[in-house]
């Protein structure tokens, strides 16, 4: 490790994110990637991108693609803030909202000193909460997984929520969404909504009635743009304001053109949107019940992935195995869910050969008397 690292940055430990592979053959089950193309208008608008307009800088605020997203949420262009992907804009929020909260006049040990989230969700919450150095504590999730809406309601420096929730896939109805935003109108909730798209409830519907709450989204899943990190916040203009100050002191630039491009194009083609988070959502919805079939406990899920549990639990070996037979799930080496895999839903022949494999590994494992 460089010498020249500063403490802070030497205490972190990084988020890891699925593993990249650049074989087609792979079946890539392991990042929530959508199994199929972008809309063929953003195949379209990057190729219109003209050499002009790639040696400017892009117009920094986004506006036009604001324009469209408010249209399209039922807002106003100035409650709209465009990012490099959700993750940059969840960085920006704890920057933005939740650091000052270290300084509260409270004891450390007081509930209203600390961010809350459960404790079994995006494990990009602690690291942001660790790189800006923000106390936070974590709700434990019931024997069902379940967000418990009414520990979220009590005190804190602010409430992050991803609803549906990761890794889970488990979603809270918009009526405890909203207990949670009404419960104290002095903090602020982050719901983020990066697989809302594939069965969720959105909070975006109670934005009119509460300036405490900002509704965070992705066009990385269910719009088929991870790869040019695309993210949106919808929220009141004060808070909106204070996103767009804290990206202003790190790069005023941060959409590109392509990005901006791309995105408008999505946007626009709303047949193409529909029919594909309803193909992942049959197809996610059939592959739960075939793996229930083998044996597998899949919990419910309302996005586009499922967290299931092998018949005898022995998931880290099952994800080697998928792994030596080119596909790839998520395993997590973590507390409650270590025997569960996260499996991202692709195409339909995807899923045939996930649970032609499994069929097989179950099948070889009772021949050897595997407990």
């Amino acid at each position: 490790m460089s010498r020249f690292l500063s403490r802070r940055a030497a205490a972190l430990t990084p988020y890891v994110a699925g593993e990249q592979t650049q074989d087609p053959r792979t079946v890539k089950l392991n990042t929530n990637e959508c199994p199929y193309p972008p809309s063929p208008r953003v195949l379209e608008a990057i190729r219109d991108v003209s050499g002009d307009r790639l040696r400017r800088y892009p117009e920094p605020s986004s506006l036009e693609l604001r324009k469209e997203l408010a249209s399209y949420a039922g807002l106003a262009p100035d409650q709209v803030f465009p990012g490099n992907g959700s993750d940059e804009i969840l960085a920006f929020c704890f920057r933005a909202f939740f650091d000052s909260r270290c300084d509260l006049p409270v004891p450390e040990d007081d509930p209203r000193a600390a961010v809350l989230f459960p404790d079994i969700t995006y494990s990009f919450y602690p690291v942001y909460a660790g790189f800006y150095d923000i106390p936070f504590r974590t709700v434990p999730l019931d024997g069902d997984f379940r967000i418990p809406a009414e520990a979220l309601c009590g005190p804190s420096a602010g409430v992050v929520l991803a609803n549906p929730n990761a890794p889970t896939g488990i979603a809270l109805p918009l009526a405890d969404v909203e207990r949670i935003v009404a419960a104290r109108p002095d903090r602020l909730v982050v719901v983020d909504e990066a697989y809302v798209d594939f069965g969720g409830e959105s909070a975006l519907a109670l934005l009119p009635r509460y300036d405490n709450l900002l509704v965070v989204q992705t066009f990385s899943k269910s719009r088929s743009l991870a790869g040019l990190r695309v993210g949106m916040a919808f929220g009141t203009r004060p808070l909106v304001e204070a996103l767009e100050r804290v990206r202003d002191a790190f790069n005023s630039y941060t959409m590109d053109c392509v990005a901006q491009a791309g995105a408008r194009a999505a946007l626009s083609d709303g047949a193409w949107f529909e029919r594909n988070r309803a193909r992942i959502a049959a197809t996610r919805d059939t592959t739960r019940r075939r793996l229930e079939a083998m044996g597998f406990r899949v919990l419910p899920s309302a996005a586009n992935f499922l967290l299931a549990r092998p018949p005898r639990g022995d998931a880290r070996r099952m994800y080697e195995g998928l792994k030596s037979e080119g596909i790839l799930v998520r395993h997590f080496n973590r507390p409650r869910i270590s025997e569960y895999l996260r499996i991202s839903i692709g195409t339909d022949d995807d899923m045939d050969r996930l649970a032609d494999s499994l069929a097989r590994w179950l099948r070889e494992g009772a021949a050897e008397g595997a407990p």
